[in-house]
């Protein structure tokens, strides 16, 4: 050998393991590209519609005085629930409780006057057969009582009228709710109607109000009567819709500026989870069912202007199938243009070529059809050192 060949041997060896490493297990060319494919699956499809809603309580009411005077006592905490008819204020009543004892008062002698206006009557229809009193004075006894009979009327609807102030002073809850805070204290001076002394809302139930779509309001609300269609709820920090409501008002008109009717949903809210003002999500049923063709919504891609899905066929190799997609269910999507039980490719989309040979992986699936994620491979044993 030449001292030129021992100078290139070096180099030929260092060559030649580049040379192994570059077409070792890990180069593509080594063979076909591994997949995780996925049979498609055959179900029954329930169609169902998602919203977006604000919950209110059914009853939101501005509390106000309906007398003037100063307040007394706030006889409620804040935030306290209360039932109806519980006292929440107490405005000074003792102005009102004079005007019912004056107008008490103002009864008892008109009372008299009817009374003495009865008798005179009587006396002189006595004396009109001896032509002892004229014609014009018994007309004018007859309506002298009469004007006593009205005035006292009127003083005993003043009389009612006092004892209403009296009851109204005692400001109590219109209906069965949880308070806001107090606005006014004791000492303070309001008037009729102003200011609003708190505000109450009802809390055994709650509505959920929604804008439906046309065409949702044709496809759902005419399957089947408003109060038997099922609404499921679920709150922001929550997964899925596990508050289950019913559908129980639909407006009498659709609006043509957003082509949308106004619903709402009732949930009950004994528990007190809900409260007026939150976001919700809300997903209604009452559609027809069908059985269909689901496959995971990750497994579909797009061609340009179609929507495909990666089918492995005979031999392995990958065939593009053009599908139609419908409803996403539980993060399954139906398909039109699949079949049951073929293999659909759902995890390495980028190292499928239509028409090239793929290696797959078959995952098994859940009762729902989604695929469950393969177990990782346990790590390699260290070599036993020497």
């Amino acid at each position: 050998m030449t001292k030129n060949s021992l100078t290139l041997l070096p180099l030929l060896l260092v060559l030649a393991a580049c040379g192994q490493q570059a077409g070792g297990p890990g180069a593509h060319g080594g063979g076909a590209p591994a997949v995780s494919v996925a049979p498609a699956t055959q179900r029954e499809i329930q169609e169902f519609e998602e919203f977006t809603a604000r919950l209110e309580a059914p009853d939101t009411v501005d509390v106000r005085a309906r007398v003037a005077g100063t307040v007394e006592a706030v006889r409620f905490k804040e935030g306290q629930l209360v039932k109806k008819g519980e006292p929440l204020f107490t405005i000074d009543a003792r102005v009102y409780r004079a005007e019912v004892a004056r107008a008490e008062a103002q009864i008892a002698a008109l009372k008299t006057q009817a009374e003495l206006a009865k008798a005179d009557l009587a006396r002189s229809e006595k004396l009109v057969s001896v032509n002892a009193v004229s014609q014009q004075e018994i007309d004018q006894l007859r309506s002298a009582l009469r004007s006593a009979e009205a005035n006292q009327k009127g003083a005993e609807a003043a009389l009612v009228q006092a004892r209403l102030n009296v009851e109204y002073a005692n400001v109590v809850a219109p209906v069965s709710g949880r308070t806001s805070r107090a606005n006014v204290t004791p000492g303070n001076l309001v008037g009729v109607g102003d200011p609003v002394l708190t505000t109450l809302v009802s809390s055994d139930k709650v509505y959920a109000y929604f804008d439906a779509s046309e065409s949702a309001y044709l496809r759902y609300m005419r399957a089947a009567k408003p109060a038997s269609v099922s609404v499921a709820l679920g709150l922001s920090d929550e997964q899925g819709h596990p508050h289950t409501g019913k559908l129980d008002f639909i407006d009498n008109r659709l609006n043509p500026a957003t082509a949308s009717i106004r619903a709402r949903a009732v949930f009950d809210n004994k528990a007190g989870q809900f409260t007026p003002g939150l976001y919700a999500r809300l997903k209604i049923g009452g559609g027809g069912s069908y059985t269909g063709v689901v496959v995971p919504e990750r497994a579909i891609t797009t061609d340009q202007t179609r929507k495909i899905v990666l089918v492995v066929g005979a031999n392995n190799i990958v065939q593009p199938r053009p599908v139609k997609p419908g409803a996403l269910i539980d993060g399954m999507r139906v398909v039109d243009g699949v079949k049951a039980g073929e293999q659909v490719i759902v995890d390495g989309l980028l190292r499928a070529m239509p028409g090239a040979p793929v290696t797959p992986q078959v995952l098994k699936v859940d009762d729902k059809g989604m695929p469950i994620p393969a177990a990782p491979a346990a790590p390699a044993a260290p070599a036993a050192s020497k």
